[in-house]
């Protein structure tokens, strides 16, 4: 099972869609506050759309709530900072937990948490210039890396809703 985690994320329309992505991929999301906004703010409504009633979400208030479940569990902490590639750690037993962390958007995840991690800190390469990616975007390449190093365990590679068919008719 892979969960991802929010670090205080800022941007409702940021986490609606990391919402629709984590119930498309069958993960779950896990959100840790204090946040600025609603779970019923419009943004996050807009981008999660209808998959927020089916979504999988636990919230804690602060960072300190989530050690008191978290704390002895591997994860993986997702920053610019980190020198090993996102796509170099293995994640290839979908009977394990697989635990990503994602920080704010204007800041990412706190320096002294990174620090205490580092041996688990990994990064999305990017061009020298670039500074960051948007945070849904980011828990989409992420996930879907995990999700491809366990082939795409329990979900549908083929359309089920047309049917498979359904260009060939």
């Amino acid at each position: 099972m892979i969960k991802i985690v929010l670090y205080e994320p800022e941007k409702p329309s940021n986490v609606g869609n990391i919402i629709r992505t984590c119930n498309a991929s069958e993960s779950s999301l896990v959100i840790i506050g204090p946040l600025s906004f609603t779970l019923d703010d419009k943004a996050l409504k807009r981008a999660g759309m209808d998959y927020i009633d089916l979504a999988k979400i636990k919230i804690y208030p602060s960072y300190e709530e989530f050690l008191k479940d978290y704390k002895d569990k591997k994860i993986f902490y997702v920053t610019r900072y980190s020198k090993n590639v996102y796509s170099s750690i293995k994640v290839n037993d979908p009977s394990e937990e697989y635990i990503f962390m994602f920080g704010r958007e204007s800041t990412g995840i706190p320096r002294e948490v990174l620090k205490e991690h580092l041996d688990s800190t990994i990064r999305i390469p990017m061009a020298i210039s670039a500074r960051s990616l948007n945070l849904s975007n980011s828990v989409a390449i992420v996930l879907y890396e995990a999700l491809r190093q366990v082939n795409y365990y329990g979900l549908a590679t083929t359309e089920v809703i047309k049917g498979e068919d359904y260009l060939i008719k």
